[in-house]
């Protein structure tokens, strides 16, 4: 796997007239990761998606993709790009076979086994002799994304490709999405304002908070939080007197008791079979542990001070 990025950004800058829409926004993405942006409403997602791409004109900075720039060296830059911005246009009196010949005969070199190879891909072949306009969004997203694919691009660029789409459809998109960085080696940058999907879906996330980049975290960092301290919830019996005897031993960083009635430890995992093992020895049964795994939204709202997802 190569170590060049596939895309990378350097003190990207987007003004219109005295706003600053985008703020010297800097990161790499490499080969095989799915990067998500997340961000509050007006954060700055779609307008970088849109300058990756070429829509619209960044004010500084430069995007460079496989090496190349996108201002300087647009077509170079952009034939290792596919991405389905908003959603996906397809003529709909046209077959989803027709759809896709259509557009191989744009770009050089895609033959009729790569249009049957990415059919296959985002499994759409009992379907894509049908017309358009009979399929489902979900069908139309994966066609899409078909159509995204036919000339074997570095980087695929997904912006909220989840709307509209049903839970099974969803599924079926991130399992592919998946699939692609493992087996084809492809980078996916995607935004989506869906955080439960960007949690499951994404390797890392860049936090974009008016126009600014706050961080860039693996999902990891969200879900598990410190490396040394972990919560843990114990069920166990008289919980007001079971605290009593743990509260002042070494390594516990916070304990209360929860509505539900459980014991909830901020500690090292280490220190879990002692704190068991006392319990024990003050003759508290136990019935159960488990440590509390946080959720992107805990984290995003932390990293961001409590702004809402758009």
């Amino acid at each position: 796997m190569s170590s060049e990025p596939v895309i990378s950004l350097q003190n990207v800058t987007k003004r219109v007239g005295r706003k600053t829409i985008i703020d010297n926004l800097t990161f790499d993405v490499p080969q095989g990761e799915i990067f998500g942006f997340l961000g509050p409403n007006g954060a700055g997602k779609t307008t970088t998606i849109r300058m990756i791409v070429g829509l619209i004109a960044m004010t500084n900075g430069q995007i460079l993709i496989k090496g190349k720039n996108i201002k300087t060296e647009f077509e170079q830059a952009i034939r290792h790009v596919g991405a389905i911005v908003e959603n996906p246009e397809m003529y709909k009196y046209l077959t989803g076979y027709h759809n896709l010949i259509h557009y191989a005969r744009m770009v050089p070199g895609v033959t009729k086994e790569r249009i049957d190879e990415v059919v296959s891909l985002v499994k759409l072949e009992n379907r894509i002799h049908e017309k358009v306009r009979k399929y489902s969004l979900g069908m139309r997203q994966r066609l899409g994304v078909a159509q995204a694919l036919l000339h074997r691009p570095s980087l695929l660029i997904l912006d909220e490709p989840t709307n509209g789409l049903d839970p099974e459809g969803i599924r079926e998109l991130r399992d592919y999405l998946r699939y692609l960085t493992r087996t084809e080696g492809i980078t996916v940058v995607v935004s989506s304002h869906l955080l439960s999907e960007m949690e499951l879906m994404c390797d890392r996330v860049a936090i974009l908070q008016r126009g600014k980049l706050i961080d860039v975290k693996p999902i990891e960092y969200f879900t598990k939080g410190s490396d040394t301290f972990q919560t843990y919830r114990i069920e166990a019996q008289m919980p007001e007197q079971a605290i009593k005897g743990i509260r002042q031993m070494a390594g516990v960083q916070e304990i209360k008791i929860s509505e539900d009635g459980l014991i909830e430890v901020t500690t090292e995992r280490e220190q879990i079979p002692d704190i068991l093992e006392e319990l024990m020895r003050n003759h508290i049964r136990i019935y159960g542990v488990q440590m509390v795994r946080r959720s992107l939204e805990d984290g995003f709202l932390e990293l961001t001070g409590g702004g809402q997802i758009g």
